[in-house]
Formats: C-alpha cells, sequence, structure tokens
C-alpha cells in the first residue's frame, strides 16, 4: 500500500455495505478510491457457522425491477449466482469476491485501521500499514466478528453463537441458548434436528411476537423452520421465558445460570450465548452523536453530524427508531451516500444512479421505511408455550 497516497474516498470494509457503495461510486466516476479490509472480501459471512443461512430469500427478478434482496447491486442477483434461495455464508463470501472482480473494486487486504482523525482537507487514516489521506470515508466495518456476551458476568465461561463452526461437532445431548431471536432459534433448530436437547432461556417470547419487521421479531423463514423441527426433529425444543440471566458461574460439575433475582438454571454443558454483536461503529463511536442510546446520523446522507465527510453503511443503521440492519435495508441508502460524496467532488451522479434509484437503492424518503403499516393484519402465531424461568428451579 502506498503509504503517500491521497485518495477521494476510502471505504473500511469489504463486506455487504462497503462493496456496495464502492460500486455506487465508481458508477458515478469516482476514480480514486480504495476498500480497506482487515482480514479477507466477505470475512464476516465466511465465519458463519456451517448450517446459517441467509434468512431474507434470494429470487432472481431484477428484469422486473424487484432486485434480489440480498443482492448488493441493482444489476446482479445472488440467486442467479449460487441458485439457492437461502444461501450460506459461503456462498454470500463468494458472491462478494466476485462483485468485486465484476465491478473491479480496488480492494486492499490485510489493512487494519488503527485510528481515525479529521482534519482539514479531509480525514487522516492511520493503519498497521501506514498513514492514508482520504477527502471522504466510508465506515463500513462488520459485526460477525465482535460477539457480544450480553453483559453477562461470567460470560467467558460461555461458548458464543459465533464461534460455532459448525453444530454437528458439538459433543453432548442436552444444550442450554441464551437468546431467543434469530441466532438462538438456528441454532436451536440445527441441534433439535441432530436429536439433541434444547433448552432456549429468553428474556421475552420473540417466537410469539407479530411484528412485521424481521429486526423485532423472527422471520418468515426461521417461524417455519421452527414448526418443523418442533413437529418432525427427532431432538426437543423447550422454551423459557422471561429469562433474565446475569450470570453464568462454572466448576467441575458443570455450568449454572442465574438470573437477577437468583433463579438458578444447571447445565451440562457449556452454554452457548446468542446474545448478538457490538456495534460495528464501536472504534469510531466518538466520531458520531448520540441519544438515547443510538447513534445518530444525518437523514440525508448517513454522514456523521459531528464530521462532515465521514458516512456509515452497514447495519448498525438507524433512523427514527427503525433499524436498517438487513441487507435489503442498508442497501436502500447506497445511492444516498454516493450522491452526497459525488455532488461534493462536482462529478454527475442523476444518470449514473438511476438504476440504483430504480431498484431502491437510493431511497431518500424515509418515511417509507418508518411509517408503513401492513394494509391487511396477520393471524395469530402461537408457535411453543414457555415456561416461566422463575418457576423452572434446577434443570
Amino acid at each position: 500500500m502506498d503509504q503517500t497516497k491521497t485518495l477521494e474516498v476510502v471505504i473500511v470494509g469489504a463486506g455487504a455495505a462497503g462493496l456496495g457503495c464502492a460500486v455506487a461510486l465508481r458508477d458515478c466516476g469516482v476514480k480514486k478510491l480504495l476498500v480497506l479490509e482487515r482480514d479477507g472480501v466477505g470475512s464476516s459471512f465466511r465465519k458463519w457457522p456451517k448450517q446459517m443461512r441467509l434468512i431474507t430469500p434470494s429470487f432472481y427478478s431484477n428484469p422486473f425491477k424487484q432486485t434480489d434482496l440480498n443482492a448488493i447491486t441493482p444489476q446482479s442477483s445472488l440467486a442467479d449466482f449460487v441458485h439457492k434461495e437461502h444461501p450460506s455464508g459461503e456462498d454470500y463470501a463468494n458472491y462478494l469476491r466476485a462483485c468485486v472482480g465484476h465491478y473491479q473494486v480496488p480492494v486492499e487486504v490485510g489493512v487494519e485501521v488503527l485510528a481515525l482523525t479529521p482534519h482539514r482537507q479531509g480525514w487522516s487514516l492511520m493503519t498497521n500499514r501506514g498513514e492514508l489521506q482520504a477527502r471522504f470515508v466510508i465506515w463500513a466495518a462488520g459485526e460477525f466478528s465482535q460477539p457480544h456476551d450480553g453483559g453477562i458476568r461470567g460470560g467467558e465461561h460461555c461458548l458464543h453463537n459465533s464461534q460455532v463452526k459448525d453444530w454437528s461437532k458439538l459433543e453432548g445431548d442436552t444444550f442450554t441458548l441464551v437468546g431467543g431471536y434469530e441466532s438462538g432459534i438456528d441454532a436451536a433448530i440445527h441441534l433439535a434436528w441432530r436429536g439433541k436437547q434444547v433448552n432456549v432461556l429468553s428474556r421475552g417470547e420473540p417466537w410469539h411476537d407479530d411484528d412485521p419487521d424481521p429486526s423485532r421479531s423472527l422471520s418468515p423463514f426461521t417461524r417455519d423452520r421452527l414448526r418443523e423441527a418442533l413437529e418432525d426433529a427427532p431432538g426437543t425444543i423447550r422454551f423459557y421465558k422471561n429469562a433474565v440471566i446475569t450470570e453464568v458461574r462454572h466448576d467441575h460439575g458443570g455450568w449454572r445460570l442465574l438470573d437477577d433475582a437468583g433463579n438458578v438454571f444447571d447445565s451440562v454443558t457449556q452454554p452457548i450465548l446468542c446474545t448478538g454483536f457490538h456495534k460495528a461503529l464501536a472504534p469510531v463511536k466518538h466520531l458520531f452523536a448520540e441519544h438515547d442510546g443510538q447513534m445518530v446520523f444525518s437523514e440525508d446522507a448517513d454522514e456523521s453530524t459531528l464530521h462532515e465527510g465521514l458516512f456509515y453503511s452497514g447495519p448498525s443503521l438507524s433512523h427514527r427508531q427503525s433499524l436498517f440492519c438487513f441487507i435489503y435495508k442498508f442497501r436502500s441508502r447506497f445511492g444516498i451516500i454516493a450522491r452526497a460524496i459525488a455532488e461534493r467532488l462536482g462529478l454527475p451522479w442523476e444518470e449514473p444512479l438511476q438504476a440504483w434509484r430504480e431498484h431502491g437503492f437510493m431511497v431518500d424518503d424515509l418515511s417509507c421505511c418508518t411509517d408503513c403499516q401492513c394494509a391487511v393484519n396477520g393471524e395469530n402465531d402461537e408457535i411453543a408455550e414457555a415456561v416461566e424461568f422463575a418457576g423452572a428451579g434446577e434443570k
């Protein structure tokens, strides 16, 4: 890497968010652009458990202006690339790598950004390979490599679901999972199909929530798989609600999980935390405003409101209490960021970004994302009964 290089745009992260923005910028004619990646293109997806799949379906419907929900550009389709409706993490990483080659996106691998500092002409990026200067920076780092222990004391005694490479390789017959959302239910399903007894300890009952937003309840794909597992899998899944686990203790006899009221649940195998991830913005959190625990972004460009020229793209994006944590959500802002940067560089953007707007990659009316309600109410969906954790006692 040329340590004296001055660029127009540096993008941190070669995942879906970073590469999508890069292609949009290339379409606008941005030449001096570089994507920095610490591990490898799509590395977060390659770390997924072998059995994990994208919960949003892929389907090639681009000719009808209905782009594949998992695509990062208006002209590509993950389904057309791998011929699967719910691809694996490895499939998705291969698709991203193909996009890099097809769109000729300049990516520098093995580069870790150690510090990001604003100055009058733009930004200075100190990396493990030297210093870079850029007028604009798009922070698009991933989250999967930053597991969160849910604030549980003794969390180091547990195994985070992101550390599992293959659910079939875990030894034991009975497992305890902490967390009942997507990752927790996904783990429970895979273990049940392998004949395991699974206890799911959850604060709430997301398997009963009817919010149409999969950011706040289980996706239809996961609900379908859960119903099938409960009916036909050789193993069993038992749900415990109102389980606010605050501490895990480990001794030679096994693992003991305690809630905030002192209730105890014993596990003979290492508990598995399905408690999410640290926000990707953590390393640059000080460069963004925060309100009520949420990072603040400008609505016109997903830019820091504290420092001009620093943008964010990725699953930590939120506007008006609405979460943009899925690919099909945060990709709707790729064109918005590209437009802002192209305008400031004096480059044309209307014609280059027309396809991005037509295919939903340039949504600038946020009311569409936050105020829409389905016209027809859904049916009640009682998938499984849950036991009160407080009354579970020692198991």
